[in-house]
């Protein structure tokens, strides 16, 4: 149960009379209704009500919705005040506001009702315009409704609120007794509850009920003395329910961040040489770097590659973030892979026919570490091999799925790595832990990297043997991980 549902069911309780003991010593609420009738009849003779506006028409069983305790009486929710909706929006308008000043009424919004403070809002009429306007008067003890956008937000105004009108987002509530104000907002919420749940809305606020519909609910209306004690009550417990509210939300943040924060944590233990044992008959990452340097040599020498790939840029003590095995070798990316950026096609140079090779854009080719192609070329300029680690480089960052098409064209948003040396289980592991640094990192796996973000990259080298044994582990805890979160 979450902190609104808690909510509703103490609201819920309270309105049927299971909230707090009946006092058989309480005045029963047949006598508090008696007197707001002499209310209403007193101010039918003042004029300030209308004869039919006396009128009750009685509640059968069949529209109570539950049983009440004894002393307290079904009435319908216009028995209790009258209700008044804003002006249509003709009747009020920008054109017809005016400065502020001792003269000026002022015009009450939707926000007063929703931050409960009549000092917001800086619009007035002229009391010439308030004049024609009188029906929508509100003042001290006037309830204001918000009715648009955000429903269902009510404030009493206090003693010290300027008299004014009402604009078109609110309705104002006018009680016969003053007394029965704080269980009447109670009310107001359980009536607006209620129609939600008749429309299937949940616990948001849509609409306020249409007037004709709201002044004919019938409502349960409890000894004044007890109304008092669950509104006390209800006082007691909604902070207590705040609270549980924000322990709720941070547990709810806790359980989905936390597969992801375990998932760093053992990436960042992977390449630290810290999940799993290292073994000292593992052939060290020193000799697996020299025949690296060996291979790349010979294929210089053949004519594929050029001698600048045989250059490696030192790496200095203070560059390398943390410690690593003495079997392993800090050295950078691009001293052991391969990698291929991707160029975007013109539109004529692609179809959607499956006519040619796929073509790769970006994000929305990648799903749950699969490609989805959509588009094929006749004219690849940068063709990925089978095999490639594909990875996103542009928008959607360190998207990554292998190339288990064949030959493919990549767009620019898109780059391929490969390496004939190394696990690229490994590899792809380690790019993902960069990506999870991008709130820590100016440069890296970011959006927007460059060939040389990545090549640049420095990358803790295990012995071989100790990277599959890395992957191995990885991928049985995240496993573990996965199964968790269903």
């Amino acid at each position: 149960m979450n902190a609104q549902q808690l909510r509703n069911s103490i609201l819920q309780e309270a309105i049927e009379g299971r909230l707090v003991p009946q006092d058989p010593n309480d005045e029963p609420a047949s006598v508090l209704l008696e007197r707001i009738r002499e209310e209403k009849i007193r101010l039918v003779k003042e004029d300030k009500l209308k004869k039919k506006d006396l009128e009750e028409k009685p509640i059968s069983e069949d529209e109570k919705p539950f049983d009440i305790p004894k002393g307290w009486v079904w009435v319908r929710w216009g028995e209790l005040g009258e209700y008044k909706k804003g002006p249509f929006g003709s009747s009020l308008t920008k054109s017809m506001f005016v400065p502020k000043s001792d003269n000026a009424i002022k015009v009450y919004e939707q926000k007063n009702a929703i931050q409960k403070n009549y000092s917001l809002g800086d619009y007035y009429i002229s009391k010439e315009k308030y004049e024609t306007m009188t029906g929508f008067t509100v003042h001290f003890g006037d309830i204001i409704v918000s009715c648009a956008g955000t429903i269902g937000e009510t404030y009493l105004l206090p003693s010290d609120a300027p008299v004014g009108i009402i604009n078109q987002a609110l309705m104002r509530a006018r009680l016969y007794l003053e007394s029965i104000i704080p269980y009447w907002l109670l009310n107001f919420q359980y009536i607006l509850l209620i129609e939600n749940k008749l429309k299937g809305s949940g616990s948001a606020i849509k609409n306020i009920p249409p007037f004709e519909v709201l002044k004919a609910m019938p409502v349960p209306l409890p000894p004044l003395e007890e109304q008092k004690r669950i509104v006390t009550k209800i006082e007691e417990l909604l902070p207590k329910v705040e609270e549980y509210g924000k322990a709720q939300e941070a547990l709810d943040k806790l359980n989905k961040e936390l597969p992801e924060r375990l998932k760093k944590s053992i990436l960042q233990e992977a390449i630290s040489g810290r999940l799993v044992p290292q073994d000292p008959n593992d052939e060290p990452a020193s000799v697996l770097l020299d025949k690296i340097r060996k291979e790349k040599a010979q294929l210089v020498k053949e004519g594929k590659l050029k001698k600048k790939d045989l250059i490696e840029t030192p790496i200095t003590d203070d560059e390398k973030p943390f410690d690593i095995p003495q079997t392993w070798e800090w050295v950078r990316l691009g001293a052991v892979i391969s990698l291929l950026s991707g160029r975007d096609l013109p539109p004529q140079d692609y179809n959607d026919s499956n006519n040619g090779i796929p073509y790769i854009t970006g994000a929305s080719n990648f799903k749950d570490g699969q490609l989805l192609i959509n588009r094929w070329t006749n004219k690849p300029i940068t063709v990925s091999k089978m095999g490639d680690l594909l990875i996103t480089c542009k928008g959607t960052i360190g998207t990554m799925a292998y190339n288990d098409v064949g030959e493919i064209h990549i767009a620019r948003q898109v780059m391929a790595i490969n390496s004939i040396y190394l696990n690229l289980d490994y590899i792809k592991y380690f790019l993902m832990r960069q990506v999870f640094e991008l709130d820590k990192k100016a440069k890296s796996i970011i959006p927007g990297i460059s060939r040389e973000d990545v090549l640049d990259s420095l990358f803790p080298l295990p012995p071989l043997a100790e990277q599959k044994r890395i992957v191995a582990k990885i991928e049985q805890l995240f496993g573990e991980i996965d199964e968790l979160k269903k």
